[in-house]
């Protein structure tokens, strides 16, 4: 069964039109974004337009982009206040969210994917998040427009205030998130929480730990950059978090949500199994794994028995519970009380005694 990371890559699903991938100061998602346009590129019938705001095209591949193929638009160069070309900002930021949606408008028919390289740089371009937004909205509807598995691709830093607007079930009831974590993270959680990852440790355990740490980002950093950190995260290889919302499977059913971390080695060039990744080997080495074995029976070596012979057990069962009012049916909203001993509930009037 392919890896979720792979089947992202690979674009097998035709319900998935938005991939979201996320960077941070500690760790870059760049090799997953130039691998996601390679495959784009490969694919047969597929056009790919890939909007360059932050990286050169040439952080993609190291050779010449086929041009028949992909459709570079490279805005890299432009920045406003300091291009000469660039008009007033009355006419500028119109100019550019015309571009990007006539580009996508105009590209051949047939299945597309849009990469755009950092929508914090578009959004920080235009200067307006609602307005960034909306863009990015409009160029989701394009896409959706297409046949086929067509997608739009975003790439953002960790802390971009857009995030919170494009996870909404309002923006894209559908979607597929891409997490980067540097792999020193793991092995944080391994040592200081006694929760190493999956299967190492159980799914409810290990993701209650996780959350919330992965997205406090200034763990992450502090383990990088602070002491005995690398100075920054490896692009060789790190852990990626998928996480994939709501879109319809091949058999026509509807899926949930699915959460899972999977490791990226630039040795493999794919996506791999953690335990391959070599900055965590020693989760696995130190004897780690965790085999299902049957709990140890806490009653064992005791001086007394604790256990019910089956006889005692059937009495057990056929003890009617202390509960008066068990079995008899009740008015609706019945208030339910059980007299105490020392109650006295007779029908005599309690001030009988009394020269009133």
């Amino acid at each position: 069964m392919p890896s979720l990371l792979s089947s992202t890559l690979a674009h097998t699903s035709r319900n998935q039109h938005l991939l979201l991938l996320q960077s941070s100061a500690a760790q870059t998602c760049l090799p997953v974004l130039r691998a996601i346009v390679k495959q784009a590129i490969q694919r047969a019938r597929e056009t790919t337009i890939l909007f360059c705001f932050l990286y050169r095209p040439s952080s993609f591949s190291p050779s010449r982009l086929p041009s028949d193929r992909i459709l570079v638009v490279d805005k890299t160069a432009s920045v406003p206040g300091y291009d000469d070309a660039s008009h007033s900002e009355q006419d500028r930021v119109p100019g550019l969210k015309k571009e990007l949606l006539e580009t996508i408008r105009s590209a051949p028919p047939g299945p597309l994917s849009v990469v755009i390289d950092s929508v914090d740089t578009l959004c920080s371009d235009i200067g307006s998040l609602s307005e960034t937004a909306r863009l990015l909205s409009e160029a989701l509807a394009l896409v959706r427009e297409r046949e086929g598995s067509s997608r739009l691709v975003l790439h953002a830093l960790a802390l971009s205030p857009l995030f919170p607007l494009l996870n909404q079930t309002r923006f894209s009831p559908s979607l597929t998130h891409l997490t980067a974590h540097p792999s020193a993270l793991l092995m944080h959680l391994a040592s200081a929480y006694l929760t190493p990852p999956p299967p190492l440790s159980p799914d409810e355990k290990f993701w209650g730990v996780f959350i919330p740490i992965s997205e406090r980002h200034y763990e992450s950093e502090k383990l990088v950059f602070g002491p005995g950190g690398e100075g920054s995260g490896s692009p060789a290889e790190f852990v990626v978090e998928v996480l994939v919302r709501g879109g319809v499977d091949n058999a026509g059913r509807r899926r949930g949500t699915q959460r899972v971390l999977e490791g990226w080695s630039a040795a493999l060039g794919s996506p791999c199994e953690l335990h391959q990744l070599e900055s965590l080997k020693a989760l696995w080495s130190k004897k780690n794994v965790i085999e299902v074995q049957s709990a140890p029976d806490p009653t064992q070596d005791l001086s007394f028995n604790l256990n019910l012979t089956l006889e005692q057990q059937r009495s057990r069962s056929q003890v009617p519970l202390p509960y008066a009012h068990e079995g008899k049916p009740q008015a609706a909203g019945a208030i339910l009380y059980d007299p105490d001993s020392a109650d006295d509930l007779d029908d005599d009037d309690p001030d009988d005694d009394l020269d009133i």
